[in-house]
């Protein structure tokens, strides 16, 4: 999968937008309490994101592979919908 747009909710949530028309939620709040996610708990540096297309990353180090995303995220729609 290849993300082609990402967008950071208030929730600690990503609204993920995928090369193949599926769109989905993926919670980044079970990783919260890793080292490298402990600064995305300020909301300022959570939505500070930036989409690599195979992977999500912030400016405090941490990131996220589109196969994790892929894996977790909850599919809200998809192309044929």
């Amino acid at each position: 999968m290849k993300i082609v747009k990402i967008v950071p909710l208030a929730n600690f949530t990503l609204q993920v937008f995928a090369d193949d028309g599926r769109e989905g939620v993926f919670d980044v709040k079970p990783y919260l309490d890793y080292e490298a996610f402990i600064p995305l708990r300020q909301t300022t540096n959570f939505m500070n994101i930036r989409n690599g297309g195979y992977f999500v990353e912030w400016e405090c180090g941490a990131d996220l592979s589109a196969d994790t995303i892929e894996a977790k995220m909850e599919v809200t729609a998809t192309a044929d919908a």
